[in-house]
C-alpha cells in the first residue's frame, strides 16, 4: 500500500504524538508563545463572531454547500475544468503528491526561470513542492510573513494560519538578522524585535523578489465551478503581488476547495475571516478567473490534487474532515494543540483538523497516523467553533476503531482489509469484555454487585500501565450499591410496579 505524502521538510519520519508531546510540553518557552498567541486570537474571534446574529445559519449554509458540493465532486469538477480552459487556464490532474510535484516542476522549467514566488498554500507543503523544485535547480521563496519566518529559519509550519506561532519577537529578530542575507535583501543594521521593525525588514526583503519573480506559486482558498474562478483571501498584500505581478501563475489546489455558485462564496467570505483572523473581512480577497490580455499573468495553470482526498470521500463518517476551510478556529481552542503545540502532530496540519485529515489522507499504518486520532481529549470545542460544523470528535472516535480494531478501507481508490495497529491488544480486549458484559443485563447486574460489595478493597490508583492514568487523576470510587439496586429500592422500583 502506497503511503500519501503530506510533507514536512528535514524529519522524514516522526515519533508518534505521545512521544513528541513530551518532549514539547517541557519547552515553557514554546507553551508561553503558544498560550499567548491562542488565547489572544480566540477571544477576539469570539468577539467577530457574536456580532452576527445569523451566525448558526451561516455555519449550517456553509456545511449544507459543502457537503453538497462534496457528494456531486465529480460533476463539480469537470464544470471548473471546463470553466478555466474557456477562460484561458490550463487543467491539470495530480493524483498524488509526486505527479502534482512533476507538473509544476516541468511548468516552471518551461519557463526557463530558476526563481519563484509563492503566496502561502498549504496544499504545496502538503505535497513538499520548495523540496521538489530545489532538487530540480529551482527556488521557491515564500512571502507570507510567517511563512518567510519559517522558511528563513529552516523550520516546520506549525500553526494553520499563523505557520510561525511557536516563535516569539526575539526569536524573529535573531533569524531576519541571520538568514536574511543569504536569501536576499539582508535585514536593516540595528535590527530590534519591534514588530514594525520586523514587519519593514520583511516588506524591503520581499518587494525585490516580487519586482524580479516572472513565476508565481499559489493555492487557493475557493474555486467557483460556475466561473473557474480562484479566490484567495489573506491579511498582508503578498498574494496581491503573487497574483498580478508574474508573467506565468500556477495553482495547486486540493479538490475539496470548490463550491457551486458565486452565491455560496458569499457564506463562507463572512465566515472565514471572523473563524480566523477576527476580521469582519479579508483585507484582500483576489479572485482571478484564466487570463485576460494586458492584465495579470499571460499564463495560468491549474492543478487540481487529489492526493488521499477520494478516498477520504469514501468513508462516511470521517469525510466531513473534507468540509475544512482552513480557518484554524479548532486549534485556537484546543487544550491538547496549546499545549503540545504543532510539531507533535508530524504533519502540516496540526491541531484537531489535522488529527482527523492527515490520517485519513495518509492512512492509518504508521506509529504517527495511528496516534493522531488520540491525541485528543475530546471536549468538543473544536466542533462548537468549526464554521462549517465538522464533528471532529466524532470523526476521532471513529478514526480510533479504525486504529484498534482495522477493517476494510479506501486506499488509492481500492478496497483493502487494514489490520489492527500493534500495541492495542489490551485496549481491543477490554472493549470486547465491555461489549459482553453491556449486552447481558444479569452478568452486568451480578458484577456491579460484586465491585460495591468489594469497594473498600478497591486500590487507589491502578497497577501497570494504568499508573500513566492515574498519577494525575484520582480513580472513581465504587458507589456502596450499584443504580440498578437503588432503583428497585427507591420510589423508582415503587413507581415501576404500579
Amino acid at each position: 500500500m502506497s503511503a500519501t505524502f503530506l510533507g514536512m521538510p528535514g524529519s522524514p519520519v516522526f515519533p508518534p504524538f505521545p512521544r513528541a508531546a513530551h518532549d514539547a510540553v517541557r519547552d515553557t518557552t514554546l507553551r508561553g508563545n503558544l498560550r499567548h498567541a491562542t488565547h489572544t486570537i480566540r477571544a477576539k474571534r469570539a468577539a467577530a463572531v457574536a456580532e452576527m446574529p445569523d451566525w448558526a445559519a451561516l455555519r449550517a449554509a456553509g456545511r449544507q454547500i459543502k457537503d453538497h458540493t462534496l457528494r456531486h465532486l465529480d460533476r463539480y469538477l469537470v464544470r471548473v475544468e471546463e470553466a478555466v480552459t474557456a477562460a484561458g487556464g490550463t487543467v491539470h490532474w495530480a493524483a498524488d503528491a509526486d505527479e502534482a510535484n512533476r507538473i509544476v516542476a516541468s511548468l516552471v522549467k518551461a519557463t526557463g526561470e530558476r526563481e519563484v514566488v509563492k503566496v502561502k498554500s498549504m496544499a504545496t507543503q502538503e505535497i513538499g513542492l520548495n523540496e521538489a523544485l530545489e532538487a530540480e535547480g529551482i527556488r521557491a521563496y515564500e512571502t507570507d510573513l510567517a511563512e518567510l519566518i519559517v522558511q528563513l529559519g529552516h523550520d516546520r509550519p506549525s500553526h494553520i494560519l499563523v505557520p510561525a506561532i511557536h516563535r516569539n519577537c526575539g526569536e524573529i529578530r535573531d533569524i531576519f538578522r541571520s538568514e536574511m542575507g543569504e536569501w536576499g535583501r539582508p535585514a536593516p543594521e540595528g535590527l530590534t524585535d519591534a514588530p514594525a521593525e520586523l514587519a519593514e525588514a520583511a516588506r524591503l526583503h520581499l518587494r525585490e523578489k516580487f519586482l524580479r519573480a516572472k513565476v508565481g506559486i499559489s493555492g487557493a482558498n475557493f474555486v467557483v465551478a460556475e466561473t473557474g474562478t480562484l479566490v484567495v483571501v489573506e491579511s498582508e498584500g503578498n498574494g496581491r503581488m503573487c497574483l498580478t505581478l508574474p508573467e506565468t501563475l500556477i495553482s495547486v489546489v486540493g479538490i475539496e476547495k470548490i463550491v457551486p455558485t458565486w452565491r455560496d462564496l458569499e457564506v463562507f467570505l463572512q465566515t472565514l475571516p471572523r473563524s480566523s483572523t477576527a476580521e469582519r473581512m479579508n483585507p484582500y480577497t483576489s479572485m482571478w478567473t484564466g487570463t485576460t490580455d494586458g492584465d495579470g499573468p499571460e499564463t495560468f495553470h491549474l492543478v487540481l490534487l487529489d492526493n488521499g482526498r477520494t478516498d477520504t470521500l469514501a468513508d462516511e463518517v470521517g469525510r466531513q474532515a473534507l468540509r475544512c476551510i482552513r480557518c484554524s478556529a479548532c486549534l485556537n481552542v484546543c487544550p491538547v494543540y496549546e499545549r503540545a503545540g504543532g510539531h507533535a502532530y508530524g504533519s502540516v496540519y496540526p491541531g484537531p483538523i489535522g488529527a482527523i485529515l492527515s490520517p485519513q489522507l495518509r492512512g492509518t499504518t504508521s506509529e504517527i497516523d495511528a496516534s493522531l486520532p488520540y491525541a485528543s481529549s475530546l471536549c468538543g470545542a473544536c466542533y462548537e467553533v468549526c464554521p462549517v460544523a465538522i464533528d471532529i470528535p466524532e470523526v476521532l472516535v471513529h478514526l480510533r476503531e479504525r486504529v484498534v480494531e482495522g477493517g476494510p478501507v479506501t486506499r488509492a481508490g481500492n478496497k483493502v482489509l487494514l489490520k489492527p495497529a500493534k500495541g492495542h491488544a489490551a485496549e481491543r480486549a477490554a472493549m470486547r469484555a465491555a461489549r459482553w458484559a453491556l449486552t447481558r443485563p444479569g452478568a452486568l447486574r451480578g458484577g456491579q454487585r460484586l465491585a460495591s460489595r468489594t469497594r473498600r478493597f478497591h486500590p487507589r490508583a491502578l497497577p501497570g500501565p494504568g499508573r500513566a492514568w492515574t498519577g494525575t487523576r484520582d480513580l472513581p470510587p465504587v458507589p456502596v450499591e450499584p443504580f440498578r439496586d437503588w432503583w428497585q429500592r427507591t420510589h423508582g422500583g415503587r413507581e415501576a410496579a404500579k
